[in-house]
């Protein structure tokens, strides 16, 4: 028998359907980017789950806090939300308040950080984990280097903003911003404040770049800042023993590495979906200070992997929206805030990150909106507050409002309409006085006027009597006796 070959016709395979739908998503995320008040929206969703998955985190740890300190057994955590609470209202507060006043006000902020950071070092300050840097009001603590670190942001940029066409001149550049953050350093050093020290020269060091400093500035800026974070380590045991630690982590794995080598046990143990929300084994005193410094550690143990790439995933989308906005914007002072401000926030939280996985030195600085803490927690909640500010003075979301509206929300919060943007007015030059009229005083002779070759080329012909209507006159007396000059008149 001989085999017939199947003529049937092959089936068309279907097209897959991965690429439209991922093309799809595209089209419908930049349209949704393209809208007016996307950037101000991406800002409240960032601020939203920080500070929800914060609560829930500080919650998960503060049972075993608060029975170690002999309190209740939810004390941490109602400290907690007493200070999100007074943050979500100056969230409001600055985000309501025009720009323009914030700016206004800006001088006397830093004048205010400046005296505090003085009597903070008085007997009416208070030591707390060997720094004197805090006020204490009943059960209230209260740590001016947080207020100091924006009011600087504010002021820096409004000095910068104003003398922004002579900032090529060093004295100018500097002058007064590195003398009053210098002061500010050295306020802080005193206490001292190792994490203050160095989020605060975060703060300068934006300003100074977005202002377009140059680059060998910032080498000699660095040079300063590691020779006072040298002192800061030095100075005190506990700080000498992080570092000590840091650049040898095995060698004390019970004494002085114990805090960081059992952050990346809790790291390790979470896998990849973690042990689940509560069920994380390293709150109980096998972690120190895991409510604070190292509540990433308990993200990574009770969230896993997924947890981390979470909290990774909105600062990222922190510093993008952030970068938006300061771009977006058409006024040099909100450019630069946008921009400093979210610098500070997104480098505060990789430093936090950093020491939790083992690539940097503990520092002491908090992960923002998500550690436990006082004036931390408030002060990063008004620093959203401003940027969601800036992100409604885009001159599309200006023109969206004043237009349309304020919208739900705007009518939930009472938002005023932003007012748009007006460039400050140049100065006239001052006009010269004319000359005197009269005789000169040598001579009697008016002052002769300084004319330009070419005007004069232009109207000599005039002075010697040249007629529009014909040829000129001086010209046919200047060709009778001449046989070489060419007949006819003009050519």
């Amino acid at each position: 028998m001989v085999a017939v070959p199947d003529t049937a016709p092959a089936r068309p395979r279907r097209a897959s359907r991965v690429p439209r739908r991922v093309s799809a998503i595209r089209v419908a995320l930049t349209g949704w980017l393209g809208r007016p008040l996307a950037s101000f929206h991406v800002v409240l969703a960032i601020f939203t789950l920080l500070t929800v998955l914060g609560l829930v985190m500080v919650l998960s740890a503060s049972p075993v806090v608060s029975l170690n300190t002999g309190a209740g057994l939810y004390t941490v955590f109602k400290k907690q939300l007493l200070y999100v609470l007074i943050g979500a209202v100056l969230f409001w507060v600055c985000l309501r308040v025009p720009l323009a006043r914030i700016r206004a006000l800006s001088p006397s902020s830093i004048v205010v950080g400046l005296v505090l950071l003085a009597v903070v070092l008085t007997p009416l300050g208070v030591k707390s984990n060997g720094a004197q840097s805090w006020f204490r009001l009943g059960p209230i603590s209260f740590q001016p280097i947080e207020l100091c670190k924006l009011a600087l942001a504010l002021w820096g940029a409004h000095v910068l903003v104003t003398k922004k066409a002579v900032l090529h001149k060093y004295r100018h550049l500097l002058v007064p911003v590195l003398p009053v953050a210098l002061l500010m350093f050295a306020l802080v050093m005193l206490q001292p404040d190792l994490g203050g020290t160095i989020t605060l020269g975060i703060v300068l060091t934006a300003l100074l770049w977005f202002a377009g400093a140059p680059m060998r500035l910032f080498g000699a800026l660095a040079a300063g800042g590691i020779a006072g974070v040298a002192l800061l380590a030095v100075g005190t045991t506990y700080r000498l023993d992080r570092v000590l630690s840091f650049l040898s982590p095995d060698k004390d794995l019970s004494g002085k590495a114990f805090q960081a080598q059992q952050a990346k046990l809790a790291l390790a143990d979470g896998g990849f979906f973690g042990r689940g929300l509560g069920q994380g084994p390293s709150k109980w005193n096998f972690l120190p200070n895991i409510h604070n410094d190292f509540i990433f550690a308990l993200i990574g143990d009770e969230l896993g992997f997924v947890g981390c790439l979470a909290v990774l995933g909105l600062f990222a989308m922190l510093a993008v929206v952030g970068m938006r906005i300061a771009t977006r914007n058409i006024d040099p002072w909100i450019r630069m805030v946008a921009a400093t401000l979210t610098v500070w926030l997104v480098a505060q939280a990789a430093i936090n990150i950093g020491y939790v996985i083992g690539i940097l030195p503990v520092t002491g600085i908090t992960l923002p909106l998500i550690s436990a803490g006082g004036t931390s927690v408030v002060v990063t909640m008004m620093v959203f507050g401003i940027l969601a500010n800036c992100a409604r003075h885009e001159p599309e979301a200006v023109s969206a409002l004043r237009s349309q509206g304020p919208g739900r929300f705007g009518k939930l919060m009472k938002l005023p309409a932003p007012d748009p943007y007006q460039p400050p007015k140049k100065r006239k030059p001052a006009r010269p006085t004319a000359p005197p009229r009269g005789a000169d005083r040598r001579g009697g002779v008016p002052p002769r006027r300084n004319v330009p070759q070419a005007e004069g080329r232009r109207r000599a012909p005039e002075r010697q009597g040249y007629s529009r209507a014909g040829a000129p006159q001086a010209r046919q007396k200047a060709t009778r006796g001449n046989p070489r000059a060419p007949k006819g008149g003009r050519r």
